[in-house]
């Protein structure tokens, strides 16, 4: 009762407020936990995503609902763990063999919530949730679209998936020039400005694709990290030139925000979409492994949400959450009733400096894939309390930690406590039959 009265009043106070909020979700693609200089890296320099944690609030335990990144997406936009919105893997809709998700009809996504709080919703950069019809972003309630509909790029500078131009404004393909990055920035720039002129709240999902591979920074940005960094080898040296230009263009947003006087007025909230990957050179700091997989570095991402007057600059939580919650929080800044049928859990009143009991629920994490790896099998997690039961592998035992005395997942404890690794267990087959009741595939 404590926390409703709590979450009414804090809706309340926003429904006074003479002006909505704006809300900007910036989600990189694959950066690392600890791939950002403020994180206290010392081979990598990035002043601007710098700038939110030191200007906002750094969660110290947000996870990514999935270590890839179609599911994250999938939770990130409907609110709900991505297995129960048709989305378990990657989407390759290009590659119908390799196909692991289809978008739910039944989900509703955020910007058609946000819509009935007056807001004009736009993303510009990676969609990834479909590439044909009627699972577009202007189809599924984006006002706006203007990148990617595919998974990944092959090349930053083409633009290409398969030989295929998956760029478009709305339904009409384009062919832009320059690096991806660049060019997302320049269409999120627009996209403030047009939205600055018409004086109506706004929800911009800025989706990068960086620092996605294939690792492709620009020479320029290349030349700078050598030059500063002489012992650095290269695989490590492109992967932090490819991060510092993401910064700069994230800093070119974060510029045109203040020339636009909408700073004050407009949450942020960065983050990405999984764990660095490895084999690209990410860092994901103490945390095991990365990209791909089910242990805490594949799944533990950066998080900060800015917000001036609202969000205590220089602050920190605790507070365990996940890219699903972003959907309650949004429509609560929106002053929007949160829909009963989601997963996500708002964390406004932590933003606001508030109260807030820890999330009573379960964390979640599914991979289904294909290939011989996994055999389009799943691979999964939950974290119930301090106890965590995984499996990496289809074809592997699954294992149990405790993150609150092995953080880093060291000691698998699962034939030492019977009692948990079957309480676990249990919980994992109730929540892979909530998922199973929605198709992933096109009907």
């Amino acid at each position: 009762m404590k926390l409703i009265t709590l979450l009414l009043c804090t809706v309340a106070l926003l429904a006074r407020a003479d002006d909505k909020p704006n809300i900007l979700v910036i989600l990189c693609d694959d950066l690392g936990r600890a791939d950002y200089s403020a994180y206290g890296t010392k081979d990598i320099r990035t002043p601007h995503i710098d700038s939110l944690f030191a200007q906002g609030m750094t969660f110290q335990n947000f996870r990514a609902n999935s270590c890839v990144c179609s599911p994250t997406r999938a939770a990130l936009l409907t609110g709900c763990h991505p297995d129960r919105v048709g989305v378990p893997g990657v989407i390759r809709e290009e590659e119908p063999a390799n196909n692991w998700g289809y978008l739910s009809a039944s989900a509703t996504l955020l910007p058609q919530v946000l819509k009935k709080a007056g807001y004009h919703s736009g993303i510009v950069g990676k969609w990834h949730l479909g590439i044909h019809s009627p699972n577009t972003p202007t189809e599924r309630g984006f006002d706006h679209f203007h990148g990617f509909l595919g998974d990944m790029m092959d090349d930053y500078w083409t633009h290409l998936r398969h030989g295929q131009n998956f760029m478009r404004e709305g339904m009409k393909e384009v062919k832009p020039e320059g690096h991806a990055t660049d060019v997302f920035t320049q269409w999120a720039c627009d996209y403030l400005t047009e939205r600055a002129a018409a004086k109506s709240p706004f929800f911009l999902y800025l989706a990068y694709n960086a620092p996605h591979d294939p690792v492709q920074p620009p020479p320029a940005w290349l030349d700078k990290v050598k030059a500063r960094e002489p012992a650095i080898d290269e695989k490590r040296a492109k992967l932090v030139a490819l991060i510092e230009h993401l910064d700069d263009g994230i800093g070119k947003v974060l510029a045109r925000l203040d020339e636009l006087k909408l700073s004050d007025n407009t949450l942020i909230i960065f983050t990405s979409d999984n764990g660095g990957l490895l084999p690209s050179g990410a860092n994901n700091g103490p945390w095991r492994s990365g990209k791909t997989h089910m242990y805490e570095g594949g799944l533990r991402v950066p998080c900060a949400a800015r917000w001036p007057a609202k969000i205590k600059p220089g602050s920190s939580t605790e507070r365990q959450a996940m890219s699903m919650d972003i959907f309650a929080t949004a429509c609560e800044v929106a002053g929007e009733p949160v829909p009963g049928n989601i997963d996500g859990i708002t964390f406004l009143p932590t933003l606001l400096g508030q109260s807030q009991p820890g999330p009573a629920r379960d964390h979640y994490f599914i991979r289904r894939e294909g290939g011989p790896q996994y055999g389009g099998k799943t691979i999964d997690a939950i974290i119930h309390g301090d106890w965590k039961l995984l499996q990496d592998s289809p074809f592997a035992p699954q294992e149990l930690y405790n993150l609150k005395d092995d953080p880093y997942e060291t000691t698998d404890l699962a034939a030492k406590n019977k009692k948990v690794f079957l309480e676990l267990n249990a919980l994992l087959r109730r929540q892979g039959q909530r998922g199973g009741t929605v198709g992933w595939q096109k009907p």
